[in-house]
């Protein structure tokens, strides 16, 4: 499609979008007079790897992808995962709710793992038993959770699947000895036999399966596949672990490719970025304290790399294999077709070995990628969403009722997808998705024969805001340490400007612009009213902040703890946040409803609100797993009459 040509219809996108906004009429994924809106439901693939990066560039050695998805598809470039470490994620992601009201946040029991999803009560109340009541024959193969195993598949069976043929622990991450479980039946071994090729196989299968069915009977499906490329190959030392994981229990190594691609990439190196081994330290906690990797090191983490380029080769050839599938079945222009990974990766950034669980854009910004109807071919989109927002965007495409998913109590909201609910993100939708909370519990231990330590205390709390002029992260550590990078100016995070001196500004900059100079200047807040008050006449009496109504982009101001008090306060609302909490948190903080992002919660009326009333996030100690009591406060005060603050657990929210 012609640029101008698509650019008029995202006019007319967001003329159409304004009106039924200002008449309060709720907007579907996919517009019923763009699509001829019928009665016939769609399909949907969903393929997820496993520890997939976004951030070295793992996408562009995959050119399968590349041709049936990323130019046939739109990519969302700010797609998040909510806790950066695979069983956790894919718990949010199949229940669509935050993992602090999953209380899955490890891999393991006893605050993790399959048992600990079943014991919370989800075997039932999750994405394939919804699918189902809407109408769907749901399939899947590959990784679903962590110990997942051969002692525990049938205590109980997974609920939810037409078909199922699940990756099973101790052996889910040895890449030529996967066990694996099909429906109700006993455990197989497939030792001698490349992982995702099995996969990949029964993947296929299943899809025969679905597509058939569709023929005959009319029902939709949802596949979900799931191959744990391109994870570290793990072998388990232990059969079971059960709150006794030590550096001995797993064995990590690069992963294993299959025969055919083992000389792929030789000469590929991890990218050189500046936080790539930087020569002086940065970050927080036990990162702060890690010494800078030496040749050897590198030359190791090198090899690493490209051991998870070649591990992805296969998925990269399943893709291909399930478009030309959908294809021969004449059925692909019904299909929607989603990619994604539970959380992304690390090697060497911040001096980190491979691994993730980090705060960072590496571990925390992943690949999303859908292709189907309505859905604009070859785009991108900077609107933010997460995985948490997986469960109602599949069910909305469903058709399930309103009410029905309204029931659910989800912690995300349906994503848009389609040409027009992409093209009207004005001002109204861009403020609905400014926001990620990121959490994390428990212990780390980095990959690979340089990094097997194992680290306690790695629990931390985490905002991720981007607006229009403003792209920060902000992290609480159960240390009580505190890290904020502005990532406009910052995007490799090395410059910790977290600072309670009144005499340091923050400038906000365009978010798609280049910034230009520092984001730390030292002034006194005498100064700040003299150089601010007569460019921008509505500054604020107290002190040096602007609105992004009266400045131009690069000219807009704040000291450091205005700005810190507004973010912890919003980070006190996302850690304990149930349902539209979590995705609309300042209207839970302004109840009158005029404050929408975080340049409404800057004007100066709420100073006190935020900066006296508040108390601010802390920990009475670190954690190994979701421990409230632990993590300080568990809830904000809400802006009441007078502008006085009243616990959200006083009024009726």
């Amino acid at each position: 499609m012609a640029l101008r040509q698509l650019a008029y219809l995202a006019t007319l996108c967001i003329l159409t979008y304004r009106n039924a906004a200002a008449s309060g009429e709720q907007r579907p994924l996919i517009p019923s007079e763009k699509t001829g809106k019928t009665t016939r439901q769609p399909n949907m693939i969903f393929i997820l790897t496993d520890d997939q990066d976004l951030h070295m560039e793992s996408l562009d050695y995959m050119p399968h992808l590349q041709h049936h998805l990323v130019q046939q598809g739109t990519s969302f470039h700010r797609h998040y995962c909510t806790v950066a470490l695979c069983c956790p994620s894919r718990a949010s992601l199949l229940t669509g709710k935050a993992a602090h009201n999953v209380n899955v946040t490890d891999v393991n029991p006893p605050y993790g793992g399959y048992p600990k999803f079943v014991s919370q009560g989800f075997n039932d109340k999750y994405l394939p038993v919804w699918l189902q009541e809407a109408g769907y024959d749901t399939y899947y193969t590959g990784k679903l959770f962590n110990a997942h195993s051969v002692d525990n598949y049938n205590n109980p069976y997974a609920a939810g699947w037409n078909g199922s043929d699940f990756l099973l622990d101790p052996y889910t991450y040895e890449y030529f000895n996967a066990t694996m479980q099909r429906n109700k039946d006993e455990p197989v071994s497939y030792e001698g036999q490349y992982s995702t090729d099995v996969v990949a196989e029964k993947a296929l299968g299943f899809l025969e399966d679905a597509i058939e069915a569709r023929q005959e009977g009319g029902r939709p499906f949802w596949l979900g596949i799931a191959p744990m490329a391109p994870h570290s190959n793990n072998h388990h030392n232990e059969r079971s672990i059960d709150g006794n994981f030590t550096e001995k229990s797993v064995t990590m190594s690069p992963p294993v490719s299959a025969e055919r691609h083992k000389n792929l990439f030789e000469d590929v190196k991890v990218p050189r970025t500046p936080h790539f081994n930087p020569s002086n330290p940065n970050g927080a906690s036990w990162i702060s304290k890690l010494p800078q990797q030496n040749e050897t090191n590198v030359e190791y983490n090198d090899h690493w790399y490209r051991s998870r380029l070649r591990a992805l080769q296969p998925v990269d050839e399943l893709i291909g294999k399930v478009f030309r599938m959908l294809e021969d079945a004449g059925v692909t222009d019904e299909t929607y077709v989603f990619f994604s990974t539970d959380n992304g990766y690390h090697i060497g950034q911040h001096r980190l070995q491979p691994g993730k669980q980090c705060a960072y854009e590496e571990d925390i910004n992943i690949p999303f990628i859908v292709r189907g109807p309505e859905v604009p071919k070859g785009e991108s989109t900077d609107v933010v969403s997460t995985h948490t927002d997986l469960a109602p965007t599949f069910l909305e495409l469903a058709g399930a009722d309103v009410n029905t998913i309204k029931s659910y109590g989800f912690d995300g909201q349906a994503m848009p997808l389609s040409l027009s609910s992409l093209a009207s993100l004005d001002e109204q939708v861009a403020r609905r998705s400014e926001h990620v909370n990121v959490e994390m519990w428990g212990i780390i231990m980095s990959e690979g024969k340089h990094g097997q330590v194992l680290h306690p205390n790695h629990t931390y709390k985490a905002l991720r805001v981007v607006g229009e002029d403003y792209n920060l992260l902000y992290t609480v550590w159960c240390s009580n340490e505190h890290e904020l990078y502005d990532l406009n100016h910052d995007p490799w995070e090395t410059e910790n400007l977290y600072d309670e001196n009144e005499s340091k500004i923050f400038h906000f900059r365009d978010t798609k612009g280049t910034p230009a100079g520092g984001s730390l200047t030292a002034m006194k807040d005498t100064e700040i009213k003299d150089n601010f008050a007569a460019t921008f006449p509505e500054t604020t009496q107290n002190v040096g902040y602007t609105g992004r109504a009266n400045s131009s982009s690069g000219r807009r101001a704040v000291t450091f703890p205005r700005l810190i008090s507004r973010l912890d306060t919003l980070l006190v609302v996302l850690k304990t946040c149930k349902g539209r909490e979590c995705t609309h948190p300042w209207e839970i903080l302004h109840p009158d409803g005029d404050v929408k992002d975080l340049h409404d919660a800057l004007a100066g009326k709420f100073d006190d609100f935020y900066e006296v009333q508040q108390e601010r996030v802390h920990f009475d100690k670190c954690e190994k797993g979701y421990i409230a009591e632990s993590e300080r406060p568990n809830g904000p005060k809400i802006l009441g009459r007078g502008g006085v603050g009243v616990m959200w657990d006083e009024m009726a929210v």
